[in-house]
């Protein structure tokens, strides 16, 4: 769910940054009577002197992508991952044998011991198996929450030198225009 939530703010983004790069672009109004086909001509030159002057290829800017695509989380279970399943075999053999010992000591009954202590191994290893992946779950999701929030601060940095190139492409095709007469707005 939250990997949908991620893409529809990556497009939501998207479209804010492209109608922002499409606003910042100015309206020329001809202001010394000048032809449409002047204007298209001044219009290209202009656009082709800015791109030259800035290094700022708007088509370029517009076609990059604004943001990183989102790292996903691993499904594969982690090389130390023994599974509660596991642990409680372990934990019930562990009990067996120290259940036995007692049984044996006790009353000399080391059948009934090492099946008491079979079943406290089992539950107690699952107990703690559990408490285990959960700690891990928790820290994963930390993990993951950090990584979002630093590829957002990324993105934004990111988008941030994205309009300020755009806002200095823009200044010098306006001073171009503006130099051959026209009026922007």
């Amino acid at each position: 769910m939250r990997a949908h939530h991620r893409t529809l703010a990556v497009s939501l983004g998207l479209t804010i940054a492209t109608t922002c790069a499409i606003a910042q672009t100015p309206i020329v109004y001809p202001a010394k009577k000048q032809t449409a086909e002047q204007q298209q001509k001044d219009t290209g030159e202009c656009a082709a002197w800015a791109k030259r002057t800035t290094g700022v290829d708007p088509a370029v800017l517009a076609a990059a992508p604004a943001a990183s695509p989102q790292p996903t989380p691993s499904t594969q279970p982690d090389a130390e991952s023994k599974g509660p399943q596991g642990e409680r075999v372990r934990g019930a053999a562990r009990g067996a044998v120290a259940g036995a010992a007692v049984g044996e000591i006790a009353d000399n009954d080391a059948d009934k011991g090492a099946a008491v202590g079979a079943t406290v191994g089992a539950v107690a290893a699952g107990g703690r198996a559990r408490r285990e992946s959960k700690e891990k779950q928790e820290k994963a999701a930390e993990q993951q929450e950090q990584a979002a929030a630093e590829q957002k601060a990324a993105d934004q940095s990111a988008e941030a030198k994205r309009q300020e190139q755009l806002a200095t492409y823009n200044r010098a095709n306006a001073a171009c225009l503006e130099g051959r007469g026209y009026v922007l707005k």
